[in-house]
């Protein structure tokens, strides 16, 4: 009868093995799986804000959302009969004596 409960503890422990590598896969390819997600979500995300960004320049550079010119009143100086004045001997800087 000494057998019978050695196979048995032997069969309970091959059965406890084969759980624990089991969870540990499971823990291994869980892991695996987040780290492949996390890089697709940045990778998309990135992809996503730069489209968002060209889409935006292009309506507001090319497309709808461009201003329209619209043509300003420029007033333009009439032109006067008088040519510019010529400088007089008034005008220019006298020297001073310093004392």
């Amino acid at each position: 009868m000494a057998a019978v409960g050695k196979d048995r503890a032997a069969r309970e422990a091959r059965e406890r093995a084969r759980l624990y590598q089991a969870r540990q896969q499971l823990h291994e390819a869980q892991e695996h799986r987040r780290t492949r997600d996390n890089v697709m979500a940045a990778v998309i995300g990135a992809v996503l804000i730069v489209a968002i960004l060209g889409a935006q320049w292009a309506y507001f550079s090319v497309g709808p959302g461009q201003p329209v010119p619209t043509p300003s009143a420029t007033s333009t100086p009439a032109p006067t009969d008088s040519a510019t004045p010529e400088p007089t001997a008034s005008d220019a800087a006298t020297p001073t004596a310093t004392p």
